[in-house]
This record gives structure tokens, C-alpha cells and sequence, in this order.
């Protein structure tokens, strides 16, 4: 994946066990924080930050014509915030990873799933609040 600086902008590639670790920029060695937004990912991505994450992964399956989707966005952004450096949260659109969803049973939208050492734990349909997700997370 790759993060960019918030001091220098540099763009800097961090290997998805390190996600969510804080880190030092290539460029300008100032902190770089641990991920605190929802990262929008591919199959190849998901794949590998599934397999390799040392924290507990939230993903949110989500289309963008999907009103409950627009309307969980908030609530999935600000669990990747109260979440940083102990959990992940990704974001997978299932317009454009049809058979990333398909392989997960997607039938309804938004899908929520928790992965822990790269097995799923627990996954519901619907719309949840932040709090909902967190103790979904963390269970």
C-alpha cells in the first residue's frame, strides 16, 4: 500500500503487516501515524492485508449507488478513527470486485465482515452504527 507523508507528501510504500504500526517518512524521517481512514482496496490488496494484518480487520462492502452504503460511510469512517493502530478497516466496492464480493457471498448491501488472523470471524448485513461495528470488531 502506499501512504503518503503528511509532512513532505512523499509517497512511501508500506507492506500491509505494517499498516497499522506507526512509521518514520523515507524522505523526511518525521512519524508517519498508524492508518486511520478507510482504505478503498482491490482483490490483491485485500488479499494481502487479510493475510498479513497483526490486528483484527473490518471490511465494508459497498456499492456507490447503495443509499444505506452513503449512509454507513460516516459511521465505518469514524470507527477507522477511534481504531487506530489496533484494528484496520477496508473498504471493497462491489461494482468494481464483483468476484472479490461474490467470494464472500455478497448478496446485500452494506455487508460488513471481521477478519482475524486471516480467517473470517464474524459478518452481518445492514446498516450499523459505529458503535455496533467496534463491538462486532472487538468481540
Amino acid at each position: 500500500m502506499i501512504k503518503v507523508c503528511p509532512h513532505c507528501q512523499q509517497k512511501n510504500r508500506i507492506p500491509a503487516k505494517f499498516l497499522a504500526s506507526q512509521g518514520k517518512c523515507g524522505q523526511c524521517k518525521q512519524v508517519m501515524p498508524a492508518s486511520d481512514t478507510p482504505l478503498d482496496v482491490n482483490a490483491t490488496d485485500f488479499d494481502d492485508i487479510i493475510q498479513q494484518a497483526s490486528v483484527p480487520v473490518l471490511v465494508d462492502f459497498w456499492a456507490s449507488w447503495c443509499g444505506p452504503c452513503q449512509a454507513a460511510a460516516p459511521e465505518v469512517a469514524k470507527l477507522a478513527k477511534s481504531n487506530a493502530s489496533k484494528a484496520l478497516v477496508l473498504k471493497v466496492n462491489t461494482e468494481q470486485q464483483q468476484a472479490l464480493a461474490a467470494r464472500y457471498g455478497v448478496r446485500s448491501i452494506p455487508f460488513f465482515a471481521v477478519f482475524k488472523n486471516g480467517q473470517i470471524h464474524w459478518q452481518q448485513a445492514g446498516l450499523m452504527s459505529a458503535a455496533q461495528l467496534n463491538q462486532a470488531l472487538h468481540s
